[in-house]
């Protein structure tokens, strides 16, 4: 007889019994959790993207909405929330009911960077948002408007050094991957330039194609056809390697070895969302990322699927915001 059922008094019987009767509840617990999973949706799905409409991160969060919607059978409808640096539509996701009918198409700014930004955050990333699924990583470029007399990446360092303070650079806002990509190349070059920070990447390329600003740390995704155009000039992107979409620019990391920053997105779901859906949410995305339509228009823009699952979404995040703690730190961004 089992030394445990002697210990309680209990007879072989009644001990098995309990066991088939526990094996038995949780066999009707996986069962209705794997049914739950099966009828999402049955509703219409809000997809927040923390931005202005025309950015990156609304470019490919309604690529992907328009694919769910094409195998759910149901609406993935993209909702612009902007504000703080993309904090406020990540609040809205916090707040949201786990129910999987509210996410959060993420980048860094409401996730890595806004900690280190905020005396008091109003969350965390790490407690109050639910890694679903990590969709892309792309590369920055250091645009110019082609009035700039630099055509490289050298000629920009010479040209800032000889206008100290005169030149400017615009961003998404303070704290945004388009700022602290533009700290690190002023902290490498030794040049400073004046920054004047927007509400959204797209208002702020449109004024950097008008002239009204001279420079801008952009995602490529939404900059490639500038330079293809001459709208804009090329003249560094921030990752090791070139960029397939703009071979012919050099990486920034020729002139500042070890200079590498990546654009990612992903998305999250509301704290407690059960695990079961953050599974199925996770199949679905990465199914419709790994389409071939998908993967070309993604690839197209200058973007790489990854499609990995919420563990390493998780630790990617969490090693990015020390990195960009560190950055902030040495910039001396205030906190708000």
């Amino acid at each position: 007889m089992n030394e445990f059922a002697v210990a309680a008094g209990e007879p072989r019987s009644r001990v098995t019994a309990a066991g088939l009767a526990a094996s038995l509840a949780v066999a009707l617990m996986t069962t209705h959790a794997m049914a739950w999973a099966q009828k999402f949706p049955s509703k219409p799905v809000r997809m927040i993207v923390p931005y202005a409409a025309g950015g990156p991160v609304d470019l490919v969060g309604r690529l992907v909405a328009h694919r769910l919607t094409e195998r759910w059978g149901q609406q993935a409808v993209v909702e612009n929330r902007g504000g703080s640096g993309g904090a406020l539509g990540a609040l809205a996701v916090v707040k949201a009911a786990p129910d999987g009918y509210t996410l959060l198409v993420a980048n860094s700014g409401p996730v890595t960077v806004y900690p280190h930004l905020r005396k008091s955050p109003a969350y965390s990333f790490e407690r109050d948002l639910e890694p679903v699924t990590f969709m892309i990583s792309s590369c920055m470029v250091l645009i110019a408007h082609p009035s700039i007399p630099a055509r490289s990446i050298r000629d920009l360092v010479q040209l800032a050094k000889q206008r100290p303070g005169t030149m400017s650079y615009a961003s998404s806002g303070i704290g945004g991957l388009q700022h602290l990509g533009m700290e690190l190349f002023q902290s490498r070059a030794g040049v400073k330039i004046v920054h004047v920070p927007y509400k959204g990447a797209a208002p702020a390329l449109v004024d950097l194609v008008s002239g009204q600003v001279d420079l801008m740390f952009n995602n490529v995704l939404i900059s490639a056809a500038y330079v293809r155009n001459g709208k804009v000039r090329g003249l560094g992107v921030s990752t090791a390697k070139p960029s397939a979409s703009l071979p012919e620019v050099p990486p920034l990391a020729s002139v500042f070895p070890g200079f590498d920053v990546h654009s990612w997105m992903g998305i999250y779901a509301p704290p407690a969302t059960p695990k079961d859906l953050v599974a199925a949410l996770n199949r679905d995305v990465t199914a419709v990322l790994n389409l071939p339509e998908t993967k070309q228009r993604l690839s197209e823009l200058g973007a790489d699927v990854i499609a990995g699952g919420p563990g390493e979404l998780a630790e990617f995040a969490r090693k990015e915001s020390e990195l960009f703690g560190r950055i902030i730190a040495a910039a001396g961004i205030p906190k708000e």
